[in-house]
């Protein structure tokens, strides 16, 4: 009997290991090539790829979630998911709530205007300019540039929308996002250099986790590391931003 009971509970605690929840990735799906819905309407994108190349390297199962990027601090602290992967760059302000990954990517951040209607940067005063709200661009537009009018959107995509239909005078975003949307808008060009101020985009784009699990980011950490030394991130960066 005790060798039936020993080999129930061996079992059991089998199951148990092997039915171990998935990791819960959200991300705002809204921002090319970082995340964005695809034809299928599963997300996709750079973070995508690199969340799920490190979900094998831990040898776990993950699932990924769209959700809004105003909130998405907000639903990682509530425990709604396990780990962010959003294009977010890590800050001093953030990094009070949440931890976040050793720098994936390096970033800097870049005005864009329709052509023909500003030519320096000189000439923003009292211009309106979108970007999506809860982002670094809105922080830093707000505390370095009050003069400009910062008009939040929901999404980068319907902020595009309305700076083509002349409903904005420009859009500040991450640089390898800009670079995507003139790919497919001739009509827009950048304004002005790129912007790598440390204080709000020079410490570069973070995988976040909620502060009472270290030892996910130790995993997250040391996932990153070894794709970064095997190939797997420079090819999964090759697709995306291809030179």
């Amino acid at each position: 009997m005790k060798k039936v009971v020993a080999i129930l509970l061996l079992a059991g605690a089998a199951l148990s290991a092997q039915a171990a929840d998935p990791i819960r990735f959200a991300s705002s799906a809204t921002y090319p090539p970082f995340e964005f819905m695809d034809k299928d309407s599963n997300i996709a994108g750079f973070d995508i790829d690199l969340a799920k190349a490190l979900c094998k390297e831990m040898k776990t199962e993950c699932t990924f979630s769209n959700h809004a990027f105003d909130s998405l601090i907000p639903a990682l602290k509530f425990r709604r998911y396990d780990v962010v992967i959003s294009g977010m760059d890590i800050t001093a302000e953030r990094s009070k709530q949440i931890l976040f990954s050793q720098p994936y990517y390096a970033n800097s951040a870049v005005l864009i205007v329709r052509k023909g209607t500003i030519t320096s940067v000189d000439q923003m005063k009292g211009k309106k300019v979108g970007m999506e709200n809860g982002s670094t661009h809105q922080k830093y537009m707000n505390e370095k540039h009050p003069e400009i009018k910062t008009v939040p959107y929901d999404s980068y995509q319907t902020a595009v929308i309305d700076l083509k239909n002349g409903r904005l005078d420009a859009v500040f975003g991450d640089t390898a996002a800009v670079n995507e949307w003139l790919k497919t808008s001739p009509e827009l060009v950048t304004l002005g250099e790129h912007i790598a101020d440390p204080a709000y985009f020079g410490a570069g784009l973070g995988i976040a986790v909620r502060q009472d699990n270290a030892e996910l980011m130790n995993k997250i950490n040391t996932a990153l590391e070894a794709v970064k030394k095997d190939g797997t991130y420079q090819q999964i960066s090759h697709k995306w931003f291809p030179q």
